[in-house]
């Protein structure tokens, strides 16, 4: 499990999978100097509710990975999130889908906005 940890005050944990994906939008976002929401449905032992914070260039936000190796990125799945996060509701997870050829373990996936 890896963990997002946003303004030095909150540390949510997600699946490394999950939490390369998520870096992958979120960074290119704010590489652009855009500003969204991300939202989530908490753990059952956080009180099973939903978060939602707001993103901002100026607002640190740590990525930390458990695994050793770097997952390979789901293209269409990256493309998927890309859409939420360009929604007005903002960026949330959503399954991840099928994906013909898997993307270059660069970290690089070409995403339009």
């Amino acid at each position: 499990m890896g963990k997002l940890t946003y303004d030095s005050s909150l540390t949510v944990e997600f699946d490394d999978r999950v939490l390369a994906h998520l870096s992958t939008v979120i960074t290119a976002k704010l590489r652009r100097g855009e500003c969204f929401s991300f939202s989530w449905k908490d753990d059952p032992a956080a009180g099973d509710g939903r978060t939602s914070i707001w993103l901002h260039p100026t607002i640190p936000i740590v990525f930390k990975f458990y695994g050793g190796r770097a997952p390979v990125l789901n293209r269409a799945w990256v493309e998927a999130l890309m859409l939420t996060a360009n929604s007005p509701h903002g960026l949330h997870l959503v399954n991840e889908p099928e994906q013909a050829e898997p993307a270059a373990q660069t970290g690089s996936v070409g995403v339009h906005a």
